[in-house]
């Protein structure tokens, strides 16, 4: 017995440090992380080495914890800024366009699978979530820097499409195995009242449960070692108390990250360092013990169907109804285009394909190992082209600031200070002079090994460690003061335009000096509105507007969306990519009222045309009848 334990303990071990080592890999070469953590649990399974696994249940409580982790970090990272910036694409896409993509993949399923209508169904709901933790590790791997408006659109909505890929899921397993009348009015009924029920009360657990979490960690006084793990096991209460009582755990779980991580909570640092580690295993214990479980030898029975519904899901599925869900915001084609595709599946998928199992469907293995199949094609055939994709749709935006090194200090018993540590690095404004703002308080330089106090040490110079004391949530002022020069400088014309533009300059005087054609009201509004206007109500970082022969971009935006930095060009300097496809409702109406104008203009023209030939025969008509008289 005690061997026993002693071998589970090594192979589990060697297969987490396996797994931690693969990450080289990935960050070496681009590769899908959750590709490798899967290869791995494969080769070391049942058809591999030969370690048996086949509890689906033990598999599913895991894979479920380790997902509520995963989702209890995502919120707690999540500013509300990024909320607030995505939430009506994000939240459109986590519940319709998650219905869309199970109604449009369950057709595919029915006719390349004999399943019936509801198992096809249940397939597409299994494979309807996304999973951003690989789509973001290959951004962070391939130093991709995405518009701020893409990237929050495929946070928020991965953190919120998992919710309601469960409920469909666990929803269709019961009513198969249960055999339930399948009259559609009925059936929509029940899903529609325990949609809202479930979600309902897993939001209302989840905010709550984030307030409780940020108040008993303010209020109790615990040991900083103590004090992540604590947390940790609120959040997992919140996640269990909104399943006990018919909630989404998972929804709650990951608002309840959410309200903890935009609070002011204590030790925000310490949390956050935690919670990243713990993520990190979640993930690889999720992705190995999902890869122990499969059965490769299986595949080859379902291998082309399976691989073909996986290309449906991601040429059509997917596109189509991310297109359907986009329509009424005005996001530019090449970001729709851009979110269809990165909709990678993971781990979740082949979690929720676990639930037929567990529901003793007849088709439950059949499910499951399509289901794995096409998460192993989405990651292969997306998975590689993240990086090259947004570069060819021109989304990637040049970093505002270049290296940083900093060091963020939670300072024992206080709940509002701060200490930063940061490196000046050269090139760095205060390394050519620039002063360090009122509200900071340097204390301590090292230079050479020597510590001095600040005010003895004069100028900065590249090198020097400095460690000031700031107010929580400090202006972020500070990295740009001790960042080296980004690779892009903001006044790059390559990118940024030929010369800086005044935002608080009427847009008249753009009118004056190249007649853009702009009309009398956007006359009298500043440069910065009319951007604002242009671009559909919000502004950032590295945006375009073409006005007439000129091409305005947004150089800097403040901490409340406001334009504080603009350039102008007199010709794109941008990738210009051409989607014939993805068009948004403006699009679509311009496009109607084109076509009623073209439909009408022959309809006029040859109107006109008959009018002098109608008068020309009836002349006619009437001196052939006086000759006859």
């Amino acid at each position: 017995m005690e061997h026993a334990i002693y071998l589970v303990t090594l192979v589990g071990t060697a297969l987490i440090v396996a797994a931690a080592f693969s990450s080289l890999i990935a960050f070496r070469f681009g590769a899908p992380l959750l590709l490798l953590f899967l290869c791995i649990g494969l080769a070391t399974g049942v058809d591999g080495l030969g370690i048996e696994f086949d509890n689906a249940r033990l598999a599913y409580f895991a894979g479920s914890l380790a997902l509520a982790i995963i989702l209890f970090d995502s919120g707690f990272g999540t500013p509300l800024n990024a909320l607030r910036q995505a939430a009506g694409p994000a939240l459109s896409l986590a519940t319709i366009g998650v219905m869309l993509t199970t109604g449009i993949f369950g057709v595919a399923a029915f006719y390349l699978l004999n399943l019936s209508w509801l198992e096809s169904s249940l397939l597409g709901a299994a494979v309807a979530s996304t999973d951003a933790a690989a789509v973001f590790f290959l951004l962070r791997a391939g130093e991709i820097h995405l518009r701020e408006r893409v990237r929050s659109t495929l946070e928020v909505e991965s953190g919120t499409n998992d919710p309601i890929a469960i409920f469909l899921t666990i929803t269709l397993v019961e009513i198969i195995a249960a055999h339930a009348n399948p009259e559609a009015n009925v059936l929509a009924t029940n899903l529609a009242i325990g949609f809202l029920i479930n979600m309902g009360l897993g939001a209302v657990i989840g905010v709550l449960g984030g307030m409780a979490i940020v108040r008993l960690v303010d209020r109790l006084n615990l040991d900083h070692g103590l004090l992540p793990i604590f947390v940790l096991t609120l959040s997992l209460m919140v996640f269990a108390a909104a399943g006990a009582v018919g909630g989404s755990g998972f929804l709650a779980v990951y608002l309840a990250g959410l309200v903890a991580g935009n609070s002011d909570i204590r030790a925000v640092t310490i949390l956050k360092r935690f919670q990243d580690g713990m993520s990190w295993l979640a993930q690889i214990i999720m992705f190995l013990i999902l890869g122990l479980f499969a059965t490769p030898s299986q595949f080859p029975a379902i291998l082309v169907p399976a691989i073909l519904l996986g290309l449906f899901l991601i040429f059509v599925a997917r596109p189509l109804a991310v297109w359907l869900c986009l329509i009424p915001f005005r996001l530019p084609r090449p970001e729709v285009a851009f979110v269809s595709w990165v909709g990678l599946r993971g781990a979740v998928s082949i979690l929720l394909a676990i639930t037929p199992l567990l529901g003793g469907l007849a088709n439950g293995r059949l499910i499951f190992n399509v289901a794995f199949i096409i998460v192993l094609v989405s990651l292969v055939v997306q998975g590689w082209t993240v990086g090259p994709l947004a570069r060819r749709l021109g989304l990637i935006v040049p970093a505002r600031l270049g290296p940083l090194d900093k060091v963020e200090l939670e300072l024992p018993g206080s709940a509002h200070h701060e200490l930063l540590a940061y490196r000046v690095a050269p090139g760095s404004p205060v390394a050519r002079g620039e002063r360090i703002p009122r509200w900071a308080r340097p204390s301590l330089v090292l230079r050479d090994g020597r510590s001095m106090r600040f005010q003895d040490m004069g100028r900065l110079t590249a090198g020097d460690q400095v460690y000031i004391f700031v107010p929580d949530r400090y202006p972020r002022l500070l990295d740009k003061l001790f960042a080296s020069r980004a690779v892009v400088d903001p006044e790059d014309a390559d990118f940024f335009g030929a010369f800086p533009v005044d935002p608080a300059r009427f847009a008249a005087e753009l009118e004056a000096a190249y007649a853009p054609g702009l009309t009398e009201a956007e006359q009298k509004l500043t440069v910065a509105a009319l951007v604002t206007e242009r671009l559909g109500g919000t502004a950032e970082y590295a945006d375009r507007v073409m006005i007439g022969p000129i091409e305005l971009i947004v150089r800097d935006v403040d901490e409340k969306g406001r334009i504080t930095g603009l350039g102008l060009s007199f010709e794109p300097t941008a990738p210009v990519a051409r989607v014939p496809v993805f068009l948004s409702a403006g699009e679509i109406a311009d496009r109607i009222a084109a076509f009623i104008r073209n439909w009408r203009k022959p309809a006029q023209t040859q109107a006109a045309e008959s009018e002098p030939n109608e008068a020309a025969a009836a002349e006619s008509v009437a001196q052939k009848a006086a000759t006859e008289s």
